[in-house]
């Protein structure tokens, strides 16, 4: 009784002055979580995706109290499948768990496992300019076989089963190697083909012959194909959706404890300041945001 008339003494827009259990009128509350990199690109000095630094924030942002929406801010030129498809799997499982609905808003781009973790949402919006799409599959390497031969370096590779050393860079390309790897992008695409179908069901326009062929649309495009539900930013959508009085909550990435930050990174190779596999891991994450002319 006495809950009831406290809060009918005050207006709805007082009501936050109130504790959430003596409020009449509940502000909606949407957790906010920001995927920005390529997926599957971790390392010690350079930030990207994978189910292991965002399986903390997921399991947050679905866990705040009263939450009448989960949004993700999705910013990726794709990278791993295997990762894409884990976050994809984990973002359902919570939201059939908690039965909230899950809103995905793209901003420069969510092209390829960017697009996969998108579907996750049950609505996705972006903006007329942004990078969507790339449903396909893709494998790049270089062939160092000539420069080796070129400065006298003779390549020595031993193994025990046949296919073990299969596209080696250092050694000519093997048609029956690259056969089997394009045997294997097959089967991944027909995974990712078949998620946007089952996810975006209707919504498709499947009278489009290069749906799933690898290209990708900018926004407004993307929504007449059927692969976004429309345009625009988080908040306006937000507010639009669950009122002008709608709170963005974010969920920032968990912190390492302190002495796990001053002495949890591995050493660079060879006591160089620049490790190989940083500088390899940038240029790859650079040559994905490349091919969307980004």
């Amino acid at each position: 009784m006495a809950q009831t008339s406290l809060s009918s003494m005050l207006p709805a827009r007082l009501q936050f002055l109130l504790p959430r259990r003596y409020r009449s009128y509940r502000t909606p509350i949407v957790p906010v979580l920001r995927f920005s990199g390529a997926i599957g690109a971790v390392m010690p000095f350079r930030s990207g995706l994978a189910m292991s630094n965002v399986a903390s924030m997921l399991e947050r942002a679905f866990s705040v109290s009263g939450a009448t929406a989960v949004a993700i801010v999705i910013n990726s030129p794709g990278g791993s499948a295997a990762q894409s498809h884990l976050i994809y799997k984990r973002i359902r499982a919570y939201a059939e768990e908690k039965k909230i609905p899950v809103l995905a808003f793209v901003e420069d781009a969510a092209a390829s496992g960017g697009y996969m973790i998108a579907c996750a949402a049950d609505e996705i919006y972006a903006d007329p300019a942004s990078i969507v799409g790339s449903i396909g599959v893709v494998s790049a390497s270089f062939g160092f076989q000539d420069l080796i031969a070129r400065i006298g370096v003779e390549r020595r590779v031993h193994t025990a089963g046949q296919n073990k050393a299969m596209l080696d860079p250092f050694r000519p390309e093997n048609p029956e190697d690259v056969a089997r790897l394009k045997g294997l992008q097959r089967k991944i695409h027909e995974v990712f083909v078949e998620l946007v179908r089952s996810r975006r069901g209707a919504k498709l326009n499947d009278s489009y012959e290069d749906l799933f062929s690898g290209a990708f649309w900018v926004g407004a495009e993307a929504v007449d194909l059927g692969l976004i539900d429309g345009l625009g930013d988080i908040r306006s959508i937000i507010r639009q959706r669950f009122g002008e009085d709608a709170q963005l909550r974010m969920i920032e990435p968990a912190r390492p404890p302190l002495l796990g930050r001053l002495f949890g990174r591995r050493a660079v190779t060879g006591g160089s300041l620049i490790d190989p596999a940083e500088v390899v891991g940038a240029l790859e994450e650079r040559a994905a945001w490349a091919r969307l002319g980004l």
